[in-house]
């Protein structure tokens, strides 16, 4: 029979502190209950509409929910690319939950493209500028912990870095910017540069920590597994394909329907930028050497 009150001991006598102080204060600790583990009231109060439409808490929370989607992919894969040695199985593992997570930001956008009253939404919009899903930090993490710089640089980025690789140049050649930087006048959003005040240094940080440590590279030297090659093929084409068009179809149901081209709440060309053929955002190169990652599922 086990032994816990041993067991506490040692624990606290390895992390170096006082077993007698920690387990007295067990003692005194109030049983927990679901509400406060979940901060649920906290939770109930997060959402801050601008306007007195009622579906903007809808659009709210539906971005919000996706973001604690996007922490779900980041905490997996923070927990791959930082380990040194990864077996096949565990990355199978991880890339099935990855999988999971994107699907569910794929069939989400139901909510946002049936669950909401086009003129309600095209009015309380308005107040929104120059906010956007563009200034989603945690989607441009997610890209550098899966892919080098580099495979973040489409065909005309790449045409301007010529033989310029480093970091300073890369960044300023990610697709992402194309939505916010005019490339002739050097003239950039207030989007984007909200976005790169509060975040780029961060973002330069976290560029550094992957280099040579991202999940590209962890998975390189299992190209012969052909269930894992098949996971990844998911995945890629799931992130980078698939949930672009959806957001896309949403974005043509409000903002081109009616014969109107109205223009993103980030002032971006945005049949241009969702597209993921003018993005061309690949996590895994190797993967589509004798195909294009669109035509993945028309098969």
């Amino acid at each position: 029979m086990r032994n816990y009150q041993e067991e506490l001991e040692e624990k606290y006598r390895k992390l170096g502190v006082s077993p007698e102080a920690h387990m007295e204060g067990l003692l005194h600790r109030k049983p927990i209950n679901y509400w406060d583990y979940v901060s649920l009231e906290t939770l109930m109060t997060l959402q801050k509409p601008l306007t007195d439409h009622p579906d903007e808490e809808i659009f709210i929370i539906y971005h919000q929910v996706t973001e604690l989607v996007l922490k779900l992919l980041t905490n997996e894969l923070k927990q791959m690319v930082g380990k040194n040695e990864l077996s096949a199985d565990e990355i199978k593992v991880k890339l099935g939950r990855i999988t999971r997570y994107t699907n569910l930001l794929i069939t989400s956008f139901g909510i946002m493209e049936e669950g909401m009253d086009y003129y309600s939404y095209n009015t309380f919009r308005t107040s929104l500028a120059p906010a956007s899903g563009f200034q989603s930090v945690q989607f441009r993490e997610i890209e550098m912990y899966c892919t080098p710089l580099i495979n973040l640089v489409n065909a005309k980025g790449k045409e301007r870095l010529k033989a310029s690789t480093s970091l300073e140049s890369l960044i300023e050649n990610l697709y992402w910017k194309d939505a916010g930087l005019n490339r002739k006048t050097g003239e950039k959003s207030l989007t984007l540069r909200q976005f790169e005040t509060k975040y780029l240094p961060s973002l330069g940080k976290l560029a550094i920590a992957m280099e040579g440590k991202s999940l590209l590279h962890k998975v390189l030297k299992y190209q012969d597994n052909a269930e894992l090659i098949q996971l990844l093929k998911d995945f890629d084409f799931q992130y980078n394909v698939a949930w672009p068009m959806v957001h896309l179809k949403t974005a043509a149901k409000y903002l081109d329907s009616k014969g109107e081209n109205k223009e993103a709440t980030g002032g971006s060309e945005w049949k241009k930028y969702l597209h993921p053929k003018h993005q061309q955002r690949v996590f895994f190169p190797f993967l589509w050497e004798n195909e294009s990652i669109l035509d993945y599922k028309k098969k």
